[in-house]
């Protein structure tokens, strides 16, 4: 059995996590912690009081740093769904959970859909000279662009050339108002964050050449479609002390 402690308990992804944990034969869910209102206020305090295998953190961008902090140099293997982390904090988690062969695994997004059309992207990238993300979620998201859009870009490097650019043959630009053409990413790709209520999240890369678009969207729904993709982590993590960046690389 898998003791499985969820931070950010109150919130709307953690409390999915509550129900997928729950109805899961082989976890045990040992402790809620959020502050606002929790079983625990802190993974400090719940880790005084029950024993943690594997912690869930769905939290904030300010939190999810010091908190892996803790659970790495506590043996407390950790999956992290909260999106914001710098690429220098995520090589240093990478660092830390090698040192202490402590799992942790980092997934931008949980749902397999997704996760299916960052690595068709990533496949496209190496036939088209140009690409540009649009990422949309709803108004109470805190950072942008979005840690799946971010994921893509980078994947999308990857799978290109080296040194190439996504922005091939464009015209010397000029922005009138300022950030009209996104944020640059990786390898010069342009990505443009959309903020507002009845969205949960969809993401769309568009890649271009001469004569043809091509286009690869996913709509997430509802916050169940990551559940499956959140129980596939935690047992992971329970059972290799690796460090995983992307759930594609345990589908």
């Amino acid at each position: 059995m898998i003791n499985v402690a969820v931070c950010g308990a109150n919130g709307k992804m953690g409390t999915e996590v509550l129900k997928a944990v729950n109805n899961s034969e082989d976890m045990k869910l040992v402790a809620k912690i959020d502050i606002f209102n929790g079983e625990y206020p802190t993974i400090e305090e719940a880790s005084k009081k029950v024993d943690i295998d594997v912690l869930v953190d769905f939290t904030q961008p300010k939190s999810i740093y010091d908190n892996a902090l803790f659970c790495l140099n506590r043996g407390i293997r950790i999956v992290i769904g909260t999106t914001g982390l710098s690429d220098n904090q995520i090589s240093d988690l990478k660092n830390l959970s090698e040192q202490n062969k402590t799992a942790c695994l980092i997934a931008p997004n949980f749902s397999t859909g997704a996760v299916l059309m960052m690595m068709f992207a990533k496949q496209a990238a190496k036939y088209f000279d140009n690409a540009e993300i649009i990422e949309l979620h709803h108004n109470q998201k805190k950072d942008a662009p979005s840690g799946t859009a971010v994921k893509t870009a980078l994947m999308m490097s990857e799978g290109a050339e080296l040194n190439k650019s996504f922005t091939d043959g464009n015209c010397p630009e000029v922005e009138t108002i300022e950030g009209s053409r996104g944020g640059t990413s990786y390898a010069n790709i342009h990505i443009h964050s959309v903020r507002m209520p009845g969205y949960i999240a969809s993401q769309e890369v568009i890649f271009g050449s001469s004569g043809q678009i091509f286009k690869i969207k996913h709509d997430s729904m509802n916050r169940e479609c990551y559940m499956p993709g959140v129980m596939m982590a935690v047992r992971y993590v329970y059972d290799n002390p690796d460090f995983i960046y992307g759930l594609e690389n345990i589908m």
